[in-house]
């Protein structure tokens, strides 16, 4: 009998990826196959994202177009919280459920379209080791905790994902250990808060490969590096215990590489954030970071025209970025999220206003970037590529992030693949981006 087809679309944050992972893996598993398309898929499963207003309507888009081309929608994810809203504008879906409801997605495919199948069997469904991974082989995403323990005024995500929950060490790390046997290169590991990992269990020590292992941050770093693959560390905030972390990059056993949500720097407007408020402390802290680890490439991300924000406050920002001089920089405008307490700030910052401040604040860290990237060129550096064609290859060096950094281009180099290493010389920067030329063709 022919396997019932599911079509699935997943939007959001890498953290709702590898749900969709997850789900798909254990669809494939029930004996269901996943359908490229929406003309010969039983049902289609929307994995919708609730951060922002602007990210809940391209997900209600997304349910929209799905309905209109298939008809048949079981809806998850974060804005999935939010049936009531949900159904308001798209009344026939199938079923809504919650983020993490794994279960409750699975449940209601089997509902909606039951298979006859009997359940996995090895000799005949070919579901890799590794499960159903969205992003190219050579890398993936490791999510070690789920939820947040901070309030922040402009986040929801506590009420979406809840409290923190920090999975049992043994288990990220087989994960791991799957993922590089199957032929991963690179690990981004990723929660919530990377740094708060195992605050919720008291960091109890678990067990891999007959070895203890504490379940802190530190402990894990330890032993991804193990693994031979780059390990590259996002969401983490600059708690004290992250300077342990530092050691590790400088020997090579991780990459130099952090992405801290720094959000501001005026404390006014990190008090109203409900952010930890020590601008010069995190100053600090970058500059021994950067004396222990040269190579360090710091990423972050800022919010332009919170609430009560000042033009004093944004200028303690501009000068903020010019003295830490961080390598990677998002920058977004306050956008009221339904349910958040900054809604119920005072002061709230003109639209204008607060484009002409992102203008003025990219225009500032495009220089940074472009100066710190030109002060690559010359350097050899080991390139992770990504993708191949007839105009050449393109790959990341250890200071890029998949889909949110810059790129190193290998002009007219062809005789490589995805997922393979190589070693080139630096010889042209732009504002965000590298190219390069293969030291051993």
């Amino acid at each position: 009998m022919p396997a019932p087809k599911v079509g699935f679309i997943s939007l959001g944050c890498p953290k709702a990826l590898v749900d969709s992972e997850r789900i798909l893996t254990q669809l494939r598993l029930d004996g269901y196959e996943v359908s490229p398309s929406y003309d010969d898929a039983e049902v289609v499963v929307v994995n919708t994202c609730g951060f922002l207003d602007s990210a809940k309507q391209e997900s209600l888009d997304a349910i929209g177009e799905a309905m209109a081309e298939n008809g048949r929608v079981i809806v998850t994810g974060c804005m999935g919280g939010e049936e009531e809203s949900i159904r308001a504008v798209h009344p026939e879906v199938l079923a809504v459920s919650g983020p993490q409801q794994y279960e409750e997605v699975v449940a209601a495919v089997h509902e909606w379209a039951p298979t006859e199948r009997p359940a996995h069997d090895p000799y005949t469904d070919l579901v890799p080791p590794q499960g159903v991974k969205l992003t190219p082989r050579h890398y993936a995403y490791l999510k070690i905790s789920e939820g947040c323990n901070h309030s922040c005024s402009f986040c929801i995500i506590p009420d979406l994902r809840g409290k923190l929950v920090s999975r049992p060490v043994g288990e990220v790390l087989d994960e791991a250990q799957r993922l590089v046997d199957n032929g991963v290169r690179e690990l981004l590991v990723i929660s919530q808060d990377t740094s708060a990992y195992g605050v919720d269990i008291k960091y109890r020590t678990g067990f891999w490969q007959g070895r203890p292992v504490k379940s802190d941050m530190l402990s894990l770093c330890q032993t991804l590096g193990e693994m031979g693959v780059w390990v590259r560390l996002h969401y983490v905030y600059p708690y004290p215990h992250v300077d342990k972390i530092i050691p590790l990059m400088a020997e090579g056993k991780i990459l130099p590489y952090l992405d801290i949500p720094f959000q501001h720097a005026s404390p006014t407007v990190l008090a109203a954030m409900k952010r930890p408020a020590h601008q010069e402390r995190s100053l600090e802290r970058i500059r021994r970071w950067r004396q222990q680890c040269p190579d360090l490439t710091l990423r972050s991300t800022f919010i332009v025209g919170f609430p009560g924000e000042r033009e004093e406050d944004f200028e303690a920002l501009l000068d903020f970025i010019q003295v830490a001089q961080l390598d990677r920089v998002g920058c977004f405008t306050y956008s009221a999220v339904e349910g958040a307490q900054a809604n119920q700030l005072p002061d709230p910052v003109p639209e204008e206003v607060k484009q002409e401040r992102y203008a003025r604040f990219m225009e500032v860290q495009a220089a940074i970037s472009a100066q710190r990237l030109q002060e690559k060129v010359g350097s050899h550096m080991q390139i992770l590529i990504d993708e191949v064609d007839e105009q050449g290859a393109i790959g990341r060096s250890y200071a890029d992030a998949p889909e949110i950094d810059g790129k190193v281009f290998l002009d007219g180099f062809t005789q490589t693949s995805s997922g393979s290493w190589v070693d080139c010389e630096i010889d042209a920067a732009g504002d965000y981006d590298l190219w390069g030329k293969p030291l051993h063709s």
